[in-house]
């Protein structure tokens, strides 16, 4: 597998995530000494989908056009 595939599907793994959470939003708690911030959680999610796109975008060729003037 390669590095580009990877993150691929590290992508599609965290969009697949964020779906799930996105459908059934949960409030942020304390239980027990542990703190489970959701919106946090969900900005972490977001990060790693932004992440993932630059790290894909940068692989992709990329063409230059100019154009000179006489």
């Amino acid at each position: 597998m390669t590095d580009l595939t990877q993150v691929q599907l590290i992508k599609t793994q965290t969009l697949a995530v964020l779906v799930e959470i996105t459908a059934s939003p949960k409030p942020s708690y304390n239980i027990d000494g542990q703190q489970v911030s959701w919106g946090q959680y969900l900005a972490q999610l977001q990060s790693t989908v932004k992440w993932a796109d630059e790290q894909i975008n940068s692989e992709d060729p990329f063409e230059i056009q100019t154009q000179a003037y006489t």
